[in-house]
């Protein structure tokens, strides 16, 4: 393989007045070079040329859609499911509160009769509203036949306590 080489060739001492011939073929050129410029502008030229463009362009005015923009109603969304979910969460947790008005009355009465207590009537009396009491309350709910005969045959052992004559 032979050597690839440079095929351009420069003449002898060409770089060594280079530098002269340079400088003697600006300055020709510079003496060339017109000192004023040949072009004129009228006077306020640059003042009327945006009008004059405009007015041969002849452009319409584009239509101008205005895009609706859903961001309140994404936040309206938004802050109704965060309500909701606060108020679920709030409420899933949260077991009803028990007051005496939920108790039935047979319970209190199995309670008193399985469970020994320390309380008299007396006490138990103090613990009852009798200014919201009625007297028809308690003959409603209480006194019927049957419940007046089991309190009899457990508690009165004998008749004649009550002077009550059996033939009357």
């Amino acid at each position: 393989m032979k050597k690839a080489g440079n095929s351009f060739k420069v003449p002898e001492g060409y770089f060594d007045s280079f530098t002269d011939k340079l400088i003697n073929n600006l300055q020709e050129e510079a003496t060339n070079i017109p000192k004023n410029e040949g072009f004129k502008i009228p006077e306020g030229y640059f003042d009327t040329l945006n009008k004059e463009i405009k007015q041969k362009l002849k452009v319409k005015e584009p239509k101008v859609i205005a895009l609706k923009s859903y961001k309140k109603y994404y936040y309206a969304a938004a802050s109704i499911v965060a309500i909701i979910t606060v108020v679920i969460g709030l409420n899933i947790n949260k077991t009803p509160e028990l007051s005496f008005d939920d108790l039935a009355d047979i319970d209190i009465e199995n309670y008193f009769e399985n469970n020994e207590s320390s309380l008299s009537s007396y006490d138990i009396a103090e613990f009852i509203p009798v200014n919201e009491l009625e007297v028809y309350d308690v003959i409603d709910n209480y006194l019927n036949d049957d419940n007046v005969m089991d309190y009899l045959e457990n508690n009165i052992d004998d008749f004649d306590e009550l002077n009550i004559n059996s033939n009357e």
